[in-house]
């Protein structure tokens, strides 16, 4: 589930820290739990975050700031 190519739809989503959108988009598009949305979505992050740290609109500190889970 957590293969590049299955969930890379949700990128821009993760470089562009719209956390609560490219979980949802991760929902609908696996038909997952909340829960396994987060899992892929930290495992992807962590993915672009390796391969493409300039790409992202903020540093890893900023990106989780306020966000709760």
């Amino acid at each position: 589930m957590t293969d590049g190519a299955a969930v890379d739809f949700a990128d821009e989503q993760i470089l562009t820290n719209q956390i609560i959108r490219g979980l949802k988009a991760l929902r609908e598009h696996l038909g997952c739990s909340l829960q396994e949305a987060l899992e892929v979505f930290v495992a992807r992050y962590e993915v672009l975050r390796a391969e493409r740290p300039g790409d992202f609109v903020c540093g890893h500190d900023e990106y989780w700031s306020g966000f709760f889970s």
